[in-house]
């Protein structure tokens, strides 16, 4: 009798902030056998130097995470590895969120609560490259899509990528000399990024700046 090998597992890679919740997610993906999770992250920043090392088909990303958001690794990751398909999970069920994975290159969206139900499938679908989404993001993105049509286009992206990183880390409390580190970049070239921020957004200072964060799904809350 001729036995076919079964399949190569989907090589995954796993980034949340929170062990327990990266242990949760494991076992659920790791109970099929055509998903393996092969690499796991604290954070987007690591997200990104595991995915230069190392072999994968998939990246989970948590949304909202220290350093780097899933957003910001999403967008990073879609550059770095055209072929690599990204899920975002959150705790989130939030239009604003929604919208910016899919602008940053996810494929599918999946919300944490439901992720037993819903994670494996969503992980199926984006290696056939099919979009994934909970029914409300559904009704959400038509609803987007009617109001453009009724007002006209979007508003244009407001920030750059590089001020998007540098609110993220301001609106976390670190100094302009931490982020000048964090980012490989000078002091000086900070305080430009924040200035530009202030005059781009008509916001005051740094508490301003943290709200607009928040707001926005670079920070918790």
């Amino acid at each position: 009798m001729n036995h076919q090998a079964p399949p190569t597992p989907i090589r995954i890679l796993l980034a949340d902030d929170h062990a327990l919740v990266r242990r949760g997610v494991r076992l659920i993906l790791d109970r099929e056998p055509d998903l393996e999770v092969v690499a796991e992250a604290g954070d987007g920043a690591e997200a990104i130097s595991m995915a230069r090392a190392q072999e994968i088909d998939l990246a989970v990303l948590d949304i909202a995470m220290p350093r780097m958001t899933g957003l910001q690794a999403a967008r990073e990751l879609s550059a770095l590895k055209p072929g690599l398909r990204i899920l975002m999970l959150t705790m989130h069920d939030n239009e604003q969120y929604l919208f910016q994975a899919l602008k940053a290159g996810a494929g599918g969206y999946v919300l944490k609560s439901v992720a037993d139900r819903d994670l494996v499938a969503a992980c199926r679908a984006a290696m056939r490259d099919e979009p994934f989404l909970y029914p409300g993001a559904v009704t959400a993105l038509i609803r987007n899509y009617l109001d453009r049509v009724q007002h006209g286009e979007e508003a244009p992206q407001l920030l750059t990528p590089r001020e998007e990183e540098v609110l993220k880390l301001v609106a976390e409390g670190h100094s302009s000399k931490e982020i000048a580190e964090m980012l490989f970049i000078s002091v000086k070239t900070v305080q430009r990024h924040r200035e530009n921020l202030l005059s781009k957004l008509g916001l005051r200072d740094r508490l301003d700046l943290t709200r607009y964060a928040i707001r926005a799904g670079l920070v918790e809350p």
